[in-house]
């Protein structure tokens, strides 16, 4: 810059922008709501043989080995279709041709629709779906610090979900409300997923109580029956196996409601390189994939053609303390490894944008960039807490929610395709400008000026003195002072106020038959 002679008019322009700082367009320079395709071909670390060696090793260990499912209706399933079920010892032995028959009945691409069918979302081929952090305790600001989540809370965090444009969908709560009582709070959480947003939103699936209220209140929102919702779905939740090899029963209850109604179920292993799995990540993936699959078959040998997601969390654990660790090389390898055990079996497939870090710092932003860069180049469908995820999953962050909002922002700008035509080539701008010159003030420049580039949310381009003057503000204060603006200027999606009233009429009542024992698992 100091080495280009500006014309006066173009100095001017630029000093200009340089005192005002980035130019602001609300809160935050976002770009507009869209759904997202990764078109670039998916990042792959297994040849074509390995990944095969994967699968059918993971194969055999279901014939041999087996799992164990807790729940007696699934191990009556299974035995009437023909699996080798021990009730004593609760465990179920596959063979590997029927698991092959009923994965091919899993619909590789389906549709979730949303309260704004605008907003309705498509699982499976290209397509990446990014929602929120969800489940922790623990919330957390520069202002409050660390504490326990609360309603006032919560409701604050699904306002900013509304209204960040790089967030597709929330499931269940972004983080508890430790002040109500278990069995309670997943009916305020799904108020607060109706009645803030008009995303698609996710049920809690520990037990059946849970997965059934979020259906009838779905039933409500688009006035219709359960026949009506499993011909288009409008509901996806998240069980997880217990690695190794254990489906408990409270998540196969939840998952026996969704597929008696057809809605999707995503089924994930936690399967720690290390401790939940064997060190290695061959092994690991081998553990994650026989899990996934076998919860898979249960559903499908149920309910034909259920929309499932093969989901994934594989990852180390710190050796020297036995701590998950999120974010690194082995987890970003496990992510391509899985993306492509999904593809190979035609299921769909989530992975997550995940840290260990325990504050919002470089390794917070490493670590999730990581997560972010691997996640999204292996084409995965369903990247769960995509934003504010901290402290290995135990902190929803208000702040982290902003910079991933930031990363995720970046990530898809820079997989938009390249305009290759004939007015961008510059060639007209070269001419005007000839050998030497510079292009600040050029006709096509100042033409491109407002949207030539990507337009940061958070990220501070200015020289040293411009940062200082404006208060010397970290990437993380910044954020801070994004998330409160952005409370401000939060406008409530729109929502039939009888409609409301109905479903804070349904929870209610179904919170007094919860504390009289009435319709809980």
């Amino acid at each position: 810059m100091s080495d280009v002679m500006l014309d006066q008019s173009t100095a001017e322009t630029v000093s200009r922008r340089s005192r005002r700082g980035p130019r602001q367009k609300g809160a935050l320079r976002q770009k507009p709501w869209a759904r997202f395709q990764n078109r670039l071909p998916p990042v792959e670390v297994l040849s074509q043989d390995e990944v095969e060696s994967i699968r059918l090793a993971s194969l055999k260990l279901l014939s041999e080995v087996g799992m164990e499912m807790h729940d007696a209706w699934a191990r009556e399933v299974m035995q009437q279709a023909g699996c080798d079920v021990d009730h004593g010892t609760m465990r179920v032995r596959f063979d590997p041709s029927f698991v092959e028959e009923q994965l091919a009945k899993a619909p590789s691409t389906f549709t979730i629709r949303a309260r704004n069918p605008e907003r309705n979302l498509t699982l499976g081929g290209n397509h990446i779906n990014i929602g929120s952090v969800i489940g922790p305790p623990y919330c957390s600001d520069l202002d409050r610090g660390r504490r326990n989540g609360n309603t006032q809370d919560v409701r604050n965090f699904v306002r900013l979900l509304q209204s960040l444009n790089t967030i597709h969908y929330l499931y269940g709560t972004p983080f508890e409300a430790m002040e109500l009582a278990p069995e309670i709070r997943h009916l305020q959480g799904y108020i607060n997923g109706i009645e803030l947003t008009d995303k698609v939103w996710g049920s809690w699936m520990l037990g059946r109580s849970r997965a059934e209220d979020a259906i009838n209140m779905a039933c409500m929102v688009f006035d219709t029956d359960r026949d009506g919702l499993a011909a288009q779905p409008a509901l996806m939740a998240n069980i997880n196996t217990n690695s190794p090899l254990v489906l408990d029963a409270a998540m196969t209850h939840g998952a026996r409601a969704f597929a008696e109604t057809g809605q999707a179920v995503v089924v994930t292993p936690f399967t720690l390189a290390g401790a939940m799995a064997p060190a290695t990540l061959a092994g690991a993936l081998v553990g994650q994939n026989a899990e996934a699959i076998a919860a898979i078959t249960l559903l499908q040998t149920v309910r034909p053609g259920l929309p499932c997601v093969y989901g994934s969390f594989t990852s180390n654990v710190d050796m020297r303390t036995g701590a998950p660790a999120f974010g690194t090389p082995e987890y970003a390898q496990a992510v391509f490894a899985s993306g492509q055990l999904a593809r190979l079996q035609g299921l769909p497939w989530r992975s997550s944008n995940a840290c260990a870090s325990n504050v919002e710092d470089v390794q917070a932003a490493y670590e999730s960039e990581m997560s972010i860069w691997s996640t999204v180049m292996s084409h995965c469908n369903l990247m769960i807490h995509g934003g504010g995820w901290l402290e290995g999953g135990l902190t929803a962050s208000f702040e982290k929610l902003i910079l991933d909002a930031e990363m995720l922002q970046v990530m898809t700008a820079a997989l938009q395709p390249i305009d290759v035509s004939p007015a961008t080539l510059g060639l007209e701008a070269f001419k005007e400008v000839g050998p030497g010159g510079h292009f600040f003030g050029a006709a096509d420049t100042l033409q491109r000026y407002e949207n030539a580039f990507y337009e940061p949310m958070v990220t501070d381009w200015s020289n040293f003195e411009n940062w200082r003057d404006r208060g010397s503000l970290t990437a993380t204060q910044r954020a801070n002072g994004i998330w409160k603006k952005m409370l401000d200027e939060y406008e409530a999606p729109a929502i039939n106020p009888d409609l409301l009233a109905d479903l804070k009429a349904y929870a209610a009542q179904r919170e007094a038959e919860i504390a009289s024992g009435i319709g809980t698992d």
